[in-house]
């Protein structure tokens, strides 16, 4: 077939062509044809070489309108929001965003074209993209039009067609058809071995004809297994050529088609030997470690998309005609009254005008005890209100919000972690070349100096890419990752990040939160020697009715009982109740009239006060996890710095860390502050691990070189952590540190071994003395010793010795 009849591809998203490809017509539609010709106007063509050969452009979102009947572009300017100063802020789903490149093409295309635009922030994890600009909001219909011309498809965030309007999971359909490949691969490999092994074993005995039905049945087999199974690295590999360029999957597509090539030749012309099982079984252990990568890498939600949830939320305004009105948080004019009922979440920053209740604060301070709040209170969007209706007097909305700023902080600390890159890809980059260069002097030098027959040359050429094929280099990380993986989770701990163990390794800084993480985050009665028995169960009989935390934990400590009737629960003080000998009251020392104390507590506490008693009070603390201390201390005898960061108050944090032994403390540090502190530390040239557990936590963990956080974190935390571990102590941490260094070294033995593998097969394989068959057997071989180095590190017992800070 001549060259030019082959099936081209769009010279824009790298689609197949349908016919002949021309200068005029080497696109795939008009959509491609204009983003290509958009991109070059621009004089954006640096595009095409940044992006990455396996991340090809999508397909145009020129024919939007036309499929769904309607545009719609138009109605994005009512999803519209303003800045603090009056700037237009629009945020847009971005689907087609798959790599740097395309975030730089957005950026870059926006910034030239429309010097109004202010910033332009895509977000690869979020697939989403967030506009600022001066001007009005009719100015959206045309940026959003310029980033559909690019070839993205748009929509306001949150909004049918936008981010999770039900578009399937690619990482989860792409993993799903790995599985798929590496079934067939692997039945394939099976019945095609055993087919191969009855050949060797009647080599002496097997007629011409027996033999040659015995390679038909595994040509059978093996051509359609090649034609599927390997579909990701050919579709990869031709991907890198049509742009000029060469990756690992080359050699891979190359060999593999060689050897089945040629064996389907030897068949065909009865010959002696075939190689059907080498070519199916490359691809059954390249697809192992294909789909263990894949798993790795995981397929969490970005952690900026779960923290804006929370502020989806309709907001109730009030006009000055008393009538409430439900809008969007985003649509709340500055100054504008706004209702927050009780168990509602606020949706905008603002101050108390009316009211008094308790808030859930952990968004901002990381401290799960309510906040009390009154008239002239600031509060923020994102805090849930507990116990009464409040109006607020709003101060910022939209984007102006503190919530919005944190998930600004997460988007940018996320977006850094997408361009890490793997040590074993950043190898393949290099041995690539070398592979090709290998397999064709030595086809050439048997050729034209050893005078030999080409297809006898090609034959030992195919044994060189064979033998040379980055099986095993292909495994050396993911291999380790599955053996770090069980051994952790059979620990309760999981692994998120396909980079977590890479990054894990050189941590020399352990950045603590303090409610959650290095405590419990529950309030426990203290004991008191003073306290009568009529007293606690007094108490309790009012605390049952509360859930409160501390009227929670009150109860808790005095076990099962009666619960008193009437009990009124007070807003922001506590709870009071008409009793048979009086009036009984149990809540903050304000609500129960305690002017004067003897003994200073620095933590929560209740007060109890009946007519013609003395007062009585209950002390609370958060307990530090069971082994807080010993691991603090283990830490620093293994060369770690430790250091705690919190919102609580100072004195608080203080006292907690003298308890656990740590010495350095920051306090009173709100989400921007601990994004700030990790910032300084990483720009010492310090490697930090951040372990955190809160809603504020969520930016700091994503701005740290690596996060963990224990499962009992809200989800948005979770997501936004590298490592999840399970349990009421802090053992994981050292455990998690302990495996990532191990593996650390495992990964460079592997690589090392891969080296001196390739250093002693090449020159057999290119001296002639390795058939196909050799070559198939010697790679497959290089990929179980990767594979049981590897496995050591599964042995925990093997593995105790101790790890710090190299």
């Amino acid at each position: 077939m001549p060259f030019d009849s082959l099936p081209m591809t769009c010279r824009h998203c790298g689609q197949p062509l349908i016919g002949a490809a021309t200068e005029e017509g080497a696109f795939c539609c008009h959509g491609c044809a204009g983003a290509y010709a958009l991109i070059h106007d621009l004089g954006l063509d640096a595009y095409y070489d940044r992006r990455p050969v396996e991340a090809a452009a999508p397909p145009t979102a020129a024919g939007q309108a036309e499929e769904d009947g309607a545009d719609p572009l138009l109605g994005l300017p009512e999803a519209v929001s303003h800045a603090a100063d009056g700037d237009c802020v629009l945020r847009l789903s971005v689907d087609g965003l798959t790599c740097g490149a395309c975030v730089w093409l957005i950026e870059a295309a926006l910034a030239k074209n429309h010097p109004e635009v202010r910033s332009a922030r895509a977000n690869l994890t979020g697939r989403s993209l967030t506009l600022c600009w001066s001007g009005t909001p009719d100015q959206a219909v045309t940026y959003a039009r310029l980033v559909t011309h690019l070839g993205y498809r748009v929509a306001a965030y949150g909004v049918a067609g936008g981010k999770d309007a039900g578009a399937p999971d690619p990482a989860a359909a792409l993993e799903r058809d790995l599985l798929r490949r590496l079934a067939l691969a692997g039945f394939a490999a099976a019945n095609v071995m055993l087919l191969s092994v009855s050949v060797w074993a009647g080599a002496d005995a097997m007629g011409d004809a027996t033999r040659t039905l015995l390679h038909w049945v595994s040509a059978l087999i093996a051509l359609p297994t090649v034609a599927i199974a390997g579909r990701p690295f050919f579709r990869s590999a031709l991907t890198a050529l049509r742009a000029g360029r060469t990756n690992m999957d080359v050699p891979i597509s190359v060999g593999v088609l060689l050897a089945t090539g040629m064996s389907l030749v030897m068949t065909a012309t009865h010959g002696e030997h075939a190689y059907f099982d080498s070519a199916v079984m490359l691809l059954f252990f390249l697809l192992i470690g294909r789909y263990l990568d894949s798993r790795a890498r995981g397929r969490a939600r970005s952690a900026a998309a779960h923290l804006l949830s929370l502020n989806q939320a309709p907001v109730t305004v009030l006009g000055a005609d008393g009538l409430a009105q439900v809008v969007t948080p985003a649509r709340v004019p500055l100054g504008a009254t706004v209702l927050v009922a009780a168990g509602e979440r606020v949706g905008v920053d603002g101050v108390v005008a009316d009211g008094i209740s308790d808030l859930d604060a952990s968004l901002v301070t990381g401290e799960t005890m309510p906040l009390a709040v009154a008239p002239g209170a600031q509060v923020f969007a994102g805090m849930v209100n507990r116990t009464a209706p409040l109006r607020l007097r709003a101060t910022a909305s939209g984007e102006g919000t503190l919530l919005a700023e944190m998930v600004r902080l997460l988007e940018a600390a996320e977006q850094g972690r997408a361009r890490y890159v793997l040590l074993a890809d950043r190898i393949a980059r290099a041995y690539t070349p070398v592979v090709h260069a290998a397999a064709l002097t030595t086809f050439l030098a048997w050729v034209f100096l050893g005078s030999m027959a080409w297809y006898h040359a090609l034959l030992i050429a195919v044994s060189v890419l064979i033998i040379t094929c980055p099986c095993a280099l292909a495994l050396a990380v993911p291999a380790v990752q599955v053996a770090a993986s069980g051994r952790l989770m059979r620990q309760g701990i999981l692994l998120k990040s396909a980079t977590a163990l890479e990054r894990l390794a050189p941590v020399d800084t352990v950045v603590f939160d303090k409610t959650g993480t290095l405590t419990l985050g529950r309030p426990d009665l203290l004991a008191d020697a003073d306290r009568t028995a009529e007293e606690l169960d007094l108490a309790a009989r009012l605390a049952r009715t509360s859930r409160h935390p501390l009227s929670r934990a009150l109860a808790r400590a005095a076990g099962p009982g009666l619960v008193a009737d009437g009990v009124v629960e007070v807003p922001g003080g506590g709870l009071q109740w008409m009793g048979p000998q009086g009036f009984v009251r149990l809540g903050s020392r304000q609500f129960c009239g305690i002017t004067e104390v003897e003994g200073g507590h620095i933590g929560p506490e209740l007060w109890l006060t009946r007519c013609g008693r003395a007062p009585r009070r209950f002390r609370f603390a958060d307990r530090p996890r069971r082994d807080a201390a010993q691991v603090v201390a283990t830490l620093k005898a293994r060369g770690y710095r430790v250091e705690l960061l919190s919102g609580d108050r100072v004195a608080t944090a203080q006292a907690l860390a003298a308890e656990v032994g740590i010495d350095r403390v920051r306090a009173e540090a709100k989400p921007a502050d601990k994004c700030a502190h990790l910032a300084d530390l990483r720009a010492q040239g310090r490697r930090v691990l951040m372990v955190g557990d809160g809603l504020n936590d969520a930016a700091a963990l994503a701005a740290a070189d690596v996060s963990l956080s224990p499962s009992g974190a809200v989800d948005v935390t979770q997501t936004a952590a590298d490592v999840v571990f399970q349990g009421d102590g802090l053992a994981p941490v050292l455990e998690t540190l302990t495996v990532a260094r191990r593996a650390r070294r495992l990964v460079r033995q592997n690589l090392g071994f891969t080296l001196l593998y390739n250093l002693c097969a090449v020159p057999i394989a290119m001296a002639g003395f390795a058939t196909p068959l050799v070559a198939a057997v010697a790679m497959s071989g290089s990929s179980l010793v990767v594979m049981a180095n590897a496995l050591r590190l599964a042995n925990r017992q093997a593995n105790q010795h101790q790890e710090g800070p190299s």
